[in-house]
């Protein structure tokens, strides 16, 4: 489904762009993915509407058949400071895949009135992902940056955009996104 509309109280979430994350080799280039999200950031606060700024510190306690590192170097979960964070701005940090589990973020989302969310950031199949699934769950309206956000893995990420998102809701650019919210909001 193609990009239709904005509801007059959405907000921004951007998913783990932290030093940590954006060091990782990524599929596609880093420096786009946070050009874009970050200009989804400042048209999102031009508009007066909340910003969700999300890292991860840590990962569910749960076996996998994946390893997973558990030392983190000092600074991996601080935000990428090109997102440049504003005290308005809502930080989540999580400690799973998604950010609304076990965190404050439906709450603080339904306390402000928000009824969609646009989603931004790394990794596709993984944290992004999860949110946008949880999101739909809880009853949000979900809009995919599909040009804001990376994995690690192609096929993964192929997967989350083709397969996965027009599931959960619609998929835009980052220019039709700002472009639609300017129609709406002028």
């Amino acid at each position: 489904m193609a990009l239709s509309t904005l509801d007059p109280k959405t907000a921004l979430i951007v998913v783990d762009l932290q030093e940590g994350i954006v060091s990782l080799p990524t599929v596609h280039p880093i420096d786009e993915i946070i050009k874009n999200s970050a200009a989804l950031a400042a048209a999102f606060r031009h508009q007066q509407l909340p910003v969700v700024l999300v890292n991860v510190a840590g990962g569910a306690p749960g076996r996998t058949e994946q390893t997973r590192s558990a030392e983190r170097p000092v600074g991996w979960t601080d935000l990428i400071p090109n997102l440049h964070q504003q005290p308005l701005d809502h930080l989540v940090t999580k400690h799973t895949w998604g950010a609304f589990t076990n965190t404050d973020l439906d709450a603080h989302l339904k306390c402000a009135g928000v009824t969609q969310i646009v989603l931004a950031g790394v990794a596709t199949s993984v944290g992004v992902e999860s949110t946008a699934r949880n999101a739909y769950e809880l009853g949000y309206n979900v809009t995919i940056a599909v040009d804001a956000m990376t994995d690690m893995n192609p096929d993964a990420h192929i997967n989350s955009i083709t397969r996965i998102f027009p599931k959960l809701g619609e998929t835009g650019t980052t220019a039709e996104i700002i472009g639609l919210l300017n129609r709406i909001r002028a």
